[in-house]
């Protein structure tokens, strides 16, 4: 699909060049360009018709949430025939696991997540690998763990209308992908069985939920429906249903990954005991023992991102999957406020290190842990394809690596 724009107004004063100027440049393949621009020149318009001239899925990354949440609903309104997605921190509180070893203190991770954000995150993946037509608009988040998009993919479940499929395995997919099953609360995230039904409430909704009616074990029909209400809103020939959480591997995937965790286990219990740290040993031993059996018995355990690395077998010290994996080869990055986004990206990594490493250190997590972690910034550069930094004062590094600048003095 092509990205429409709507708009009421038309580019004017410095816009036309800067539009024509940035959409040339990503045309001739540049690299890195520069959008100056003074406050109320229209700088996001300039970046909605780069977009629409060039048709390619785009990353908008912003410094914070709330211009996060602002510039997500422009391009909303800029593309409402499009996928315009929000991507943050579904946290309303977090505090991070921690051990603070002059107190002796250890810190349990505790949160409260945002149901409607976590749609919201949801949502944007499954539209970057079902539609070339998404912008997602998207804070620092982006450069955290998420779970190998491939896996991801891999495990979401194709329905057409009229073909075979046995119900016991749609049940047996859906655990995988971990739904729960339930009788009472149609919550998202779970599905019910009723008769020759199965009904499943989509994680990127709150009003959209997929009847699967059979006949033996036929597909007869596809009904979208309210979870709420149970009104049936419209029918479907086909359906992809995405898991519902990022961090699901297949089950054999899992196993390997258990047996590579139970060897590495062994090895730094035994370096706890050499060193005369029983205690630190003792409690990794526990805490790991108790993770490996949740991930037999459900596929599933508390903390799972800590052992992503030995999940998506990568090699020690590798960069996890993040969003920019799930985005095509050919995406636009454009850096909102880059003077301030640049250097946030650049630190998040030391920060999280330091913390990480007292968990590892006194037995409370292994050091698998360490790479479950945001990018080093030159892991973000590697990921990145063409990039417009955006911003009224573009810092040093902005404009050393632009091979061109558009500026906009003028709205």
């Amino acid at each position: 699909m092509s990205f429409n724009l709507y708009s009421k107004y038309q580019p004017s004063g410095d816009q036309p060049l800067a539009i024509d100027l940035l959409t040339a440049g990503l045309g001739a393949g540049l690299k890195h360009q520069t959008l100056v621009g003074a406050t109320g020149t229209g700088k996001t318009f300039t970046m909605a018709n780069v977009i629409k001239n060039l048709g390619r899925p785009a990353l908008i990354l912003s410094h914070n949430k709330t211009l996060a949440a602002q510039l997500f609903a422009e391009f909303r309104d800029f593309f409402p025939e499009n996928a315009v997605e929000y991507f943050v921190s579904y946290y309303d509180y977090y505090q991070p696991e921690a051990y603070v070893p002059q107190r002796d203190l250890y810190i349990e991770k505790d949160s409260d997540i945002n149901e409607v954000i976590e749609r919201y995150r949801n949502s944007a993946t499954q539209s970057l690998l079902s539609r070339r037509d998404t912008i997602i608009v998207s804070t620092v988040s982006c450069i955290y763990g998420l779970g190998d998009p491939q896996d991801y993919n891999a495990l979401s479940l194709k329905l057409k209308k009229g073909e075979e499929f046995n119900r016991e395995k749609i049940m047996i997919r859906l655990r995988d992908m971990q739904y729960e099953r339930i009788n009472s609360d149609f919550l998202n995230g779970t599905f019910r069985v009723r008769g020759e039904y199965i009904d499943v409430n989509l994680t990127t909704s709150d009003d959209r939920a997929i009847r699967l009616i059979f006949f033996g074990d036929q597909i007869e029909d596809i009904k979208i429906l309210n979870p709420i209400s149970g009104e049936v809103i419209g029918s479907v020939d086909e359906v992809q249903i995405f898991p519902a959480k990022h961090n699901v591997s297949p089950q054999e995937k899992i196993n390997h990954a258990m047996n590579r965790i139970r060897d590495d286990l062994e090895v730094e219990v035994q370096e706890f005991l050499d060193k005369g740290k029983i205690i630190e040993g003792t409690r990794l031993r526990q805490r790991v023992t108790y993770d490996l059996e949740m991930l037999q018995e459900t596929g599933f355990c508390k903390g799972i991102e800590n052992y992503s690395r030995y999940i998506e077998n990568r090699g020690v010290g590798s960069a996890p999957s993040t969003l920019l994996d799930y985005f095509p080869d050919d995406y636009i990055l454009f850096v909102d406020e880059s003077h301030m986004t640049i250097p946030q990206v650049g630190g998040m990594y030391e920060g999280d290190k330091a913390r990480k490493q007292n968990l590892v250190d006194y037995g409370f997590r292994m050091r698998a842990a360490l790479d479950n972690r945001p990018l080093r910034f030159e892991e973000f550069l590697k990921r990145t394809n063409q990039t417009i930094y955006v911003s009224a004062t573009p810092a040093k590094y902005e404009l050393q690596n632009s091979e061109q600048s558009a500026k906009e003095i003028l709205a």
